[in-house]
């Protein structure tokens, strides 16, 4: 009990408390661009009850569906190159590599993208020399998903091949000895085996690209605007942060429900065993 206190004493303060103040804060009201604390379901009402809102709801799901589906797939080939082919030696290194990018900010990464991705950047540039272009790449949903993968790839290829890493190469042999195709090994015995981590890292990804601002500001325009954009413009309207709150308070109540889903489909077949 001892040492889960600290734990504890971490999740009271920096999440059950601030997130009791949120919860109070979305029933406050704002008069003379002043908050005013109060009871009043008004900001729950006027959000809910409006289209934009849904709208930024259901945008922001479908983008960081598709960044984890993305994200997932691009990363499996590479860590399972890394977990199943390469030395302990390249291993180490690839970890290194992957993990420098956190040492950076990752504003200046998202932001870097603008001078690739312009209609006079680089990637217009080269393929103007083969006769083709130029592209709508900056402002638009692939630009905030090349945002998305700057952010989430490195981290999901490191959790993949700490996840495939830990497979029994034992069971891996056997399935080749007994006639099962390289491809077949890879979803039938692989997969499952590591299937935790695999959900996990794909839980993260999405809960990263969920919340993001950077990209789908300064890469996608914002337009149409997310639920972290949306948070934004409610402030800078008259200062409306109890609006604003309702809008956090539906963000976290969301990614609750996907991390909680996500962790009991990772374990439901282990506890069943």
């Amino acid at each position: 009990m001892s040492f889960a206190l600290p734990g504890l004493l971490w999740q009271l303060l920096f999440f059950v408390f601030p997130m009791m103040f949120l919860i109070a804060l979305s029933f406050w009201l704002v008069k003379n661009y002043r908050m005013v604390p109060g009871f009043e379901s008004v900001n729950w009402v006027k959000m809910y009850t409006r289209g934009y809102f849904w709208d930024a709801y259901f945008y922001t799901l479908m983008l960081a569906a598709i960044s984890t589906v993305v994200t997932s797939i691009l990363a499996f080939p590479c860590a399972y190159a890394l977990a199943f082919k390469a030395s302990p030696t390249v291993r180490r290194w690839a970890m290194f590599l992957l993990i420098i990018p956190f040492f950076t900010s990752y504003l200046v990464r998202a932001y870097s993208w603008q001078i690739f991705l312009g209609n006079e950047g680089i990637f217009n540039g080269l393929f103007s020399v083969f006769g083709f272009g130029p592209y709508k790449m900056l402002h638009t949903m692939f630009g905030t998903m090349v945002g998305y993968l700057t952010l989430c790839l490195p981290l999901v290829v490191v959790l993949q091949l700490l996840s495939l890493a830990n497979v029994d190469k034992n069971l891996v042999e056997a399935a080749w000895n007994l006639g099962c195709g390289r491809v077949r090994t890879i979803f039938q015995v692989i997969v499952p085996l590591a299937k935790v981590g695999l959900v996990v890292a794909a839980t993260f990804c999405f809960i990263l690209s969920f919340g993001d601002f950077v990209s789908p500001y300064y890469l996608g325009g914002s337009k149409p605007p997310t639920l972290s954009i949306l948070i934004i413009d409610t402030t800078k309207s008259g200062q409306q942060w109890p609006r604003a709150a309702v809008v956090a308070i539906t963000m976290i109540v969301t990614l609750m429900i996907v991390a909680f889903s996500a962790v009991t489909y990772a374990y439901a077949r282990r506890t069943r065993q």
